[in-house]
């Protein structure tokens, strides 16, 4: 298994297949396509290959030097129980050796199941205006 930074040539249209493939992610929708794209671009984007497939990606951004926010991982399904979401996740201390990470999520029982410790919550912002 290969770790190593996004490129949107080679990788884009791969990693929005993998997009399009699970169901409940909405980044594949007309209205959000165009901007993700953009998002994968200017994130700190790593993708997992099997030779020449692609298995999974993760997408982060840097704190301004403070912290590392981890904001989706997806792994394949075939591809899953291979250990790939966390090798994808622990991959950023690579280039980030000494910051601190975390991950925004919505699926805890998957980073607890893998020893994660649970950190605050998230909460959002709505304009009542």
């Amino acid at each position: 298994m290969l770790i190593r930074k996004y490129n949107k040539k080679s990788d884009e249209h791969r990693v929005m297949k993998i997009i399009r493939d699970e169901e409940g992610w909405d980044y594949s929708e007309p209205s959000l396509v165009e901007k993700y794209k953009k998002a994968l671009e200017n994130s700190i984007t790593y993708v997992a290959c099997d030779k020449e497939e692609l298995c999974g990606y993760s997408r982060s951004m840097d704190d301004s030097g403070m912290y590392v926010y981890i904001l989706d991982l997806l792994v394949k399904p075939k591809y899953r129980g291979n250990d790939i979401g966390r090798q994808l996740m622990e991959h950023i201390y690579v280039d980030y050796p000494n910051r601190e990470i975390y991950v925004l999520s919505d699926v805890d029982d998957y980073y607890k199941k893998i020893g994660y410790k649970k950190e605050g919550s998230i909460f959002e912002v709505k304009n009542v205006k």
